[in-house]
Order: C-alpha cells, then structure tokens, then sequence
C-alpha cells in the first residue's frame, strides 16, 4: 500500500492552506527542494533576544518568553534539516542562553516555568504540572547534548553539560524503565553524544543496548493503542537504516499501513490530545499541530518507500 500522488498533493494543499510559515518551509524544504535557509529564516521569529525561543514554537504553550521547551523544539528542527553550524547566530544565541542557566535547578533545566501559566497553554506545561519522572530528561537531556556538540570545550557551560550528561547516563543505566517521552529525550542525548564523539567518556553501548530494549518494550506494550498517544514503532525507527528495524519489520509495515489508513478527508492526521481550557487557542494550536504530524508522517512514508512516485 503506498500513498498515491492525487493524495500526496491532498495534503500538500492542506499545508500551504493551513500551516504556519514554519512549518510551510519545512514542508517546502522536504519535499519540494526547498532552501534550509528559509526554515532558518522562519525559526528566527521565535528566537528571543536572549537566544532562547517562545512565542509558542512548541505548540501547546503560548508563552512568548524563552523557555527551556520551547528551546529545545527549536533544537529538534535544527537536527530534523541537519545544521550543524556551530558559528552561526541562531545555534551561538542558544548557546548563550543556556549558558544564562536560565530556569535551571539543580542540575536540570525546568520542564514547566511560572510564566507559562499567563499564557494560554495545555494543562501539562501548566507549573504545578511537573513531575520528576517526566522533568528529568525533558529537555534537559536534549539540551545538555546539544552543547556538548555546539558549546566551545573550554568553555564553564560545557564542562557543566559534561557533568550534566553523565549524572542523566547514570541515572538512565540504573533505571532505563521510563516513559515515552523521557526515553526520546534519552535517544536525542545519546545521538548527540555521537554526534561530539565523546562515546569513550560514557558507558555508550551499555546505554544503547538499554535505550533499545526500552524501545522494544514500549513498542510491544503499545501495539494495541495506535489511534491512542501512544509509543508506534517509527517513534524510534524512523528508517530501513535504524539498528532494530529488522527486529520490528513486520509491526512497522503494520504502522505505515495505519498511518495511511488513518489520514482524514482532509489529507491529513487528526491529533489524539486536546487542552482543558483555552478552547478558541487551542483549535490554532490543533491546526499547528496538524501540520507537524503530516510533515513527520509523510517524512516516514517517504523514508520506508510507501509514496509513489
């Protein structure tokens, strides 16, 4: 089963109708040739003069001040077009914010903020929201990776990142039976580690070996639960390139399957969460989100060769 051209273009018509300028250009940028400076051009707007980002990058919190989040959804975009510039403004600017230690506690940086409670916002970013066992790794493992790849070695805030990373290694080999999202932020530290190729500094196939059998256990526990928010297969396995697709080959192909059955009239994916409140905001919010499930889902058909040609 393979998506076909007529409904390729359904939903590329949704997206220029629909999607903010952002997301537009990462659309143009993935499939239509599109130029990686536009996506950055467009990310800038979020960018607060500080180097962190707000103004609602991440979808589901309006808060327009630099947040550790919202930092790190601008870090996933620059990893999702592959910039890697350490030099230039937008990747030194977030540098510098972090190095702020900005809404940093302990050893981590805030999952939720006071401010993001004056802004129209999903009830998990609201601050009583926070939980230990989701505030962890989420961001701080993105981005205590991200400055071990982008941050000058000799710099205070690398050597904090280091002692950062290696106390969440530590902790993820003690403990590796953690949630979905704990476990992508895991995933994203231990791509940037490699990335920085300080593999020799961390227990690195230990913590690989780990991540995987963590992946294969949410992937079994979540089967049943696809049109639910739920672990799918190609939350890790996002190529015929990734270590365990041979593992999970045939419950893969059964997703992808899915995922093209499970498109609406509309040519594009219904999200499987709503806010409490903030109703008029959150239907914005909800045709955001819309655009960024149909840009990853048609990322992965298109990587497992389910779009025709």
């Amino acid at each position: 089963m393979k998506l076909s051209k007529s409904d390729f273009d359904l939903t590329k018509n949704w997206i220029y109708r629909n999607a903010r300028h952002l997301d537009f250009v990462r659309w143009q940028y993935h499939f239509e040739n599109g130029c990686k400076t536009d996506v950055l051009d467009a990310l800038l707007a979020y960018q607060n003069p500080d180097g962190g980002f707000g103004h609602a990058l991440e979808a589901d919190s309006w808060n327009p001040n630099s947040t550790p989040i919202q930092t790190a959804t601008a870090v996933q975009i620059l990893k999702e077009i592959n910039f890697a510039d350490q030099k230039s403004p937008l990747i030194q600017g977030i540098v510098r914010y972090l190095g702020s230690k900005s809404d940093f506690e302990g050893n981590r940086w805030k999952n939720t903020v006071e401010s993001n409670n004056h802004y129209p916002h999903a009830p998990w970013w609201h601050t009583n929201s926070d939980q230990p066992t989701r505030s962890q790794y989420n961001p701080t493992a993105i981005l205590g990776g991200f400055l071990l790849q982008f941050s000058e070695k000799d710099s205070t805030i690398y050597k904090d990142a280091l002692e950062i990373i290696h106390h969440l290694t530590d902790s993820f080999l003690k403990d590796p039976q953690i949630e979905m999202h704990p476990l992508l932020c895991v995933s994203d530290m231990l791509s940037y580690i490699h990335e920085a190729n300080l593999q020799n500094q961390f227990s690195y196939t230990d913590l690989c070996l780990a991540l995987h059998k963590q992946v294969q256990a949410l992937i079994k526990q979540d089967a049943n639960n696809w049109s639910e928010y739920a672990f799918r297969p190609s939350r890790y396995i996002q190529s015929p390139d990734n270590v365990l697709y041979e593992e999970n080959k045939e419950i893969l192909n059964k997703e992808l399957d899915y995922v093209l059955k499970s498109r609406n009239a509309e040519g594009v994916w219904d999200i499987t969460w709503s806010w409490e409140n903030y109703e008029k905001e959150f239907a914005v919010s909800e045709n955001w989100w819309k655009a960024d499930v149909a840009i990853k889902n048609m990322l992965l058909l298109q990587a497992f060769g389910r779009i025709e040609d």
